[in-house]
């Protein structure tokens, strides 16, 4: 997006305009509205001291769209990727490892989902076969520049994946730390404002919200049951249920316009779809029910207690062994769309949700303290006696 360069309050000449002065200056580089989302729960533990100026810049990545309209209506100041890449910063934030290298900071790299819970997207048609596929996020051509570990503090939600380090990528062990999982904290603490936002919705007390969650692709429920949203809108009670579609924001790259036609008729019939920039776990907690592929709102909704069904996918291929993401697809019951669906909603349990949790976050509620810390170290600061607590999302 071509945007004139910003000379407050980073550039050559910043020091004779700002206001406040000494500040350390931390870059948090947005890939996608995902990565974006992550980057706002981490970014809140750092920006209101007045020690600290946070400013954002949206790297180039395939589904980027979005991400500079989303940062300026949050009133986030954004500066130009090439300004971004010419100035020096104290820190940098980053969920995606693109284009990093370009950036002039320590770089604190972090997943964008329910930890680092998928094996890599097999090769094009007529490739290799990978038989054990490695784990995204964790190879040395994400970690690894030139020889080089790439981050300056890599971020773990759990301990075990320090072992797929250890099999992957072991140079990048040095700077890993395993902090908890900050997204998965939010959650929990928006299940207390489950009643805020059923009512922001417009969900009656008689009503079960049954919240079906896609992630991008083709072998996501979107992509791959176009029928799913059709048959619940036909197929449950109206005025004992509502359906929302919680739309993975990649999905939304095929246009605003063309995913709202897609979605119309159920739309017309009620269907509630949240934009891609609204804060999914407002939804998850007020549900009664999650429908759901591989992707990690599904992992983090039965990480929560939520009752939980799966489609039929992918799920042991594209889940890494031992995450919270393939446990789900083991355990979770499977929605059959040609059956009555009423009766399957009102049989579903939810899974073991300590064991679900336990692969989801090795320091459950502690993510915002441990993340603190790292922060603060890289930015050579004392941490403030006071600090912002860790709160739910807001209300839709």
């Amino acid at each position: 997006m071509n945007r004139e360069w910003a000379s407050v309050p980073i550039g050559i000449d910043a020091d004779r305009w700002v206001s406040r002065g000494g500040c350390r200056t931390v870059l948090a580089v947005a890939h996608t509205v995902v990565s974006c989302q992550r980057l706002l729960d981490v970014v809140d533990l750092i920006e209101t001291d007045p020690r600290v100026q946070v400013v954002f810049t949206v790297a180039p990545d395939v589904f980027n769209h979005g991400v500079d309209g989303y940062l300026r209506e949050l009133g986030a100041l954004v500066v130009p990727w090439a300004q971004a890449t010419r100035e020096s910063f104290h820190l940098a934030l980053a969920a995606s490892s693109g284009g990093l290298t370009e950036i002039h900071a320590p770089v604190v790299l972090m997943a964008h989902g329910a930890g680092h819970g998928k094996t890599a997207r097999p090769p094009s048609r007529g490739g290799p076969i990978v038989t054990d596929p490695p784990v995204y996020g964790l190879e040395p051509q994400e970690l690894l520049r030139a020889g080089r570990v790439l981050p300056s503090a890599l971020l773990l939600a759990h301990r075990a994946e320090r072992e797929i380090l250890r099999r992957q990528c072991p140079p990048a062990l040095a700077v890993a730390v395993v902090t908890g999982d900050i997204c998965y904290d939010r959650l929990l603490l928006s299940l207390s404002e489950r009643d805020r936002y059923r009512h922001a919705l417009g969900i009656g007390n008689a009503e079960r919200l049954v919240v079906v969650s896609s992630t991008w692709g083709r072998d996501g429920s979107f992509g791959a049951a176009h029928d799913l949203l059709p048959r619940l809108m036909t197929g449950l009670p109206a005025g004992r249920y509502r359906v929302a579609a919680l739309l993975h924001p990649a999905i939304w790259a095929h246009g605003v316009r063309q995913v709202r036609a897609w979605t119309g008729d159920c739309r017309a019939a009620g269907l509630i779809l949240p934009a891609p920039t609204e804060d999914w776990r407002a939804l998850v907690a007020a549900a009664d029910h999650v429908i759901g592929d591989h992707g990690s709102v599904t992992a983090y909704a039965a990480a929560a207690g939520l009752p939980t069904l799966r489609l039929d996918g992918d799920w042991p291929q594209r889940c890494a062994p031992g995450t919270a993401q393939h446990l789900v697809g083991q355990k979770a019951g499977r929605l059959r769309l040609d059956d009555p669906l009423e009766p399957q909603l009102r049989d579903a349990r939810p899974l073991d949700t300590g064991a679900v949790a336990a692969r989801v976050t090795s320091h459950p509620g502690q993510a915002g303290e441990r993340l603190r810390r790292v922060l603060y170290r890289l930015l050579h600061l004392s941490p403030p006696g006071r600090h912002r607590r860790v709160e739910p999302v807001p209300v839709p």
